[in-house]
């Protein structure tokens, strides 16, 4: 019997098939499964490629990376919020988590702090504290998901994102925004998210100021997304249309990072 060769897959069955193959592993497993799996052999069969090198499963992993982010920011909806909790189950104490250890935790001057806006915005003065402060907060109690595996519960008080990014004449039509952080952390999202309800300029902890482990002067707070996109120490913020990256997404995590 003659054996037949089996037919290419088309591209739009080669994303789905690679999409419904992922969707099965974790994210850290995902990336494992991508560089020790499919650059071995297995890629060949699902797109009829020949990947032998790092650079060409570099590229696939970008090229899956962003089809991912298409497909998270489809089905984000920015009306859903997400659960809320009563402060009877927050995490006593809740995790300090940083790519550093707790001693090399920044020490920001509040007295000298000053927020950077800039990019597609108004009014790019710098804001101090109080004048931060003096803006309409409100707190929230939302649990933090962090893409290693664990979870905890704390409240939160801030102004909403979205009230900020108006009262400083954002475009809101643009597609990013960006953070620098003075740990030398950087992140950006999406406008989307940036004007979901529950996103927050967070200033407080439990009702008292932030303490310096969470971010203190100021943490974007998002329970829509993953711990790695709720920047801390916020020195400065950009709105833009231009890419801006992020420090762990740079490095191969998802650049949405989140529902």
């Amino acid at each position: 019997m003659r054996l037949r060769r089996p037919s290419l897959l088309s591209p739009r069955d080669r994303d789905a098939l690679l999409k419904d193959a992922l969707a099965e592993l974790p994210a850290p497993a995902r990336r494992l499964f991508l560089k020790r799996g499919l650059t071995l052999g297995g890629l060949s069969l699902l797109t009829g490629c020949s990947v032998v090198d790092e650079d060409s499963a570099e590229r696939l992993l970008v090229h899956v990376s962003r089809f991912n982010d298409r497909v998270q920011a489809w089905l984000f909806d920015p009306n859903r919020l997400a659960p809320t909790y009563p402060e009877s189950m927050m995490t006593r104490p809740f995790p300090f988590n940083a790519f550093y250890g707790r001693d090399e935790v920044p020490e920001v001057d509040g007295d000298d702090y000053r927020l950077e806006v800039g990019g597609l915005v108004t009014d790019k003065h710098a804001w101090s504290l109080p004048e931060l402060y003096a803006l309409p907060q409100a707190d929230q109690v939302t649990r933090h998901i962090c893409v290693e595996g664990w979870s905890a519960i704390g409240k939160w008080g801030g102004v909403p994102f979205a009230t900020f990014l108006k009262r400083i004449g954002a475009d809101l039509s643009a597609k990013y925004v960006g953070f620098e952080c003075a740990d030398d952390y950087y992140t950006s999202i999406d406008m989307a998210t940036a004007l979901h309800p529950q996103t927050l300029l967070t200033f407080t902890y439990d009702g008292k100021t932030l303490p310096p482990e969470y971010g203190y002067p100021m943490k974007l707070r998002m329970p829509t997304k993953l711990g790695y996109k709720n920047p801390k120490h916020i020195v400065a913020l950009t709105v833009t249309n231009t890419y801006p990256g992020g420090y762990w997404e740079d490095q191969g995590y998802n650049w949405f990072g989140g529902s």
